[in-house]
C-alpha cells in the first residue's frame, strides 16, 4: 500500500505486538523488505509503501526496483494483502498493484484501513466505490480495518490463517 495506509499499525494489531514493526507519524519510514517469523511457521513480510513519502526521487525508484524485485523472484505466496485508505479513491498506484497482483495470478486481499475516520454508512458506501474503482473480481476477498479500533483484524487475520493452511 501507499506510505501513509498504516502498515505498521496493521502488522502491529494483526501478530498483537506492539512496536513489532516501527510505527511513525512520517510516511515511508519503512525502507527495506522486512521479514517477521510469526509462530516460528510463516513469514509476514513488510514491504516499503509507494507514492506519498516525501523522500528523493532516486530513493522512490529503488524502492519501486526493491518491491518489483521481490514480486518477480521464484516465491510461494500464501497470500499478499494490498493496503488502501478506505477515505480516498484507490490513487492510480493502488489500481496499478492490484493489476499487477491479478496479472500475475497471485491470491491477494485488500484491506481497507483506517476505517475508524468513517461512519458504518460511509465505509460501506467507500468499499463499494473501491471495489468498483478496482474492477475486483468477485473473489477477491475486502476487508474493511482500524487499527485504531481493532475492526475488521479477526476476519483479516482469519483469511491469512486459511491462506497459510492451503
Amino acid at each position: 500500500g501507499r506510505s501513509n495506509v498504516g502498515k505498521s499499525s496493521l502488522i502491529n494489531m494483526l501478530t498483537g505486538r506492539q512496536g513489532l514493526a516501527k510505527v511513525s507519524g512520517t510516511p515511508g519510514k519503512t525502507r527495506l523488505i522486512n521479514h517477521f517469523l510469526i509462530d516460528n511457521a510463516w513469514y509476514l513480510v513488510d514491504l516499503p509503501g509507494y507514492g506519498y513519502a516525501k523522500v528523493s526521487k532516486a530513493e522512490k525508484g529503488r524502492w519501486s526496483e526493491l518491491i518489483e524485485g521481490y514480486y518477480n523472484q521464484d516465491r510461494d505466496f500464501a497470500l499478499v494483502v494490498s493496503l488502501i485508505d478506505i477515505r480516498h479513491e484507490p490513487s492510480a498506484l493502488d489500481r496499478n498493484m492490484v493489476q499487477f497482483l491479478m496479472d500475475a495470478e497471485l491470491p491477494f486481499a485488500i484491506a481497507l484501513t483506517k476505517a475508524d475516520k468513517l461512519s458504518k454508512q460511509q465505509q460501506m458506501k467507500q468499499r463499494a466505490a473501491i471495489k468498483k474503482a478496482l474492477k475486483l473480481p468477485g473473489g477477491v476477498p475486502m476487508v474493511v480495518t482500524s487499527s485504531e479500533k481493532g475492526d475488521g483484524i479477526d476476519e483479516l487475520r482469519a483469511l491469512i490463517n486459511r491462506a497459510i493452511e492451503r
